[in-house]
């Protein structure tokens, strides 16, 4: 596993560890991640990777999570599983302040979610993850990212979601689903 994967798992922990925790201060957690769970053997440059996505997720959660909202159709963020939520949002964030190819984000977010989460998750992670990113290339597109050496080489072409796939999810009157089980 690369040390990017590893730092994009260390953020996620961290993400989640805010999730379900409350009002920590980022930084406040990011000490207390490092100090007591962090993997001591990641290099300097990959928690500062790790660091920059759990802050910068966290400081921009709203502006996230409306991206999110927008394509996450019939979900509500608060009903999606802790874990996906949470690679949704890191994956929305490094889209959105990281220099990293957008397809090698989504490779990587469904990487991570194959090992925390469930076979329907990643589809439901991709098909939010590829419909952000097509919105994404609209606005603006990202000509000069190229991929960090340590970022794992894209596997087969995964191929996006189809128009609508992955979106789906419970209506305000429907019983509850989770992307996860």
């Amino acid at each position: 596993m690369g040390s990017r994967r590893k730092a994009r798992e260390c953020a996620l922990q961290m993400l989640f560890a805010a999730d379900l925790g409350g009002a920590a201060r980022p930084d406040e957690l990011v000490r207390a991640y490092w100090e007591e769970l962090g993997d001591q053997d990641l290099d300097e440059g990959a928690r500062d990777f790790a660091t920059r996505l759990a802050v910068g997720t966290l400081s921009h959660l709203e502006e996230i999570d409306d991206r999110i909202r927008s394509r996450a159709e019939h979900w509500r963020i608060s009903r999606m599983a802790v874990v996906d939520r949470n690679i949704l949002r890191m994956a929305v964030n490094e889209f959105l302040r990281e220099p990293t190819p957008r397809t090698v984000a989504i490779n990587e977010a469904l990487e991570i979610a194959r090992r925390f989460s469930t076979y329907e998750a990643t589809q439901f992670i991709n098909g939010i993850l590829d419909a952000i990113k097509r919105d994404l290339d609209r606005e603006r597109p990202q000509e000069d990212a190229t991929p960090h050496p340590d970022d794992e080489p894209l596997a087969e072409a995964e191929g996006g979601a189809e128009e609508g796939e992955g979106e789906g999810g419970p209506d305000d009157e429907g019983g509850e689903k989770t992307a996860s089980a």
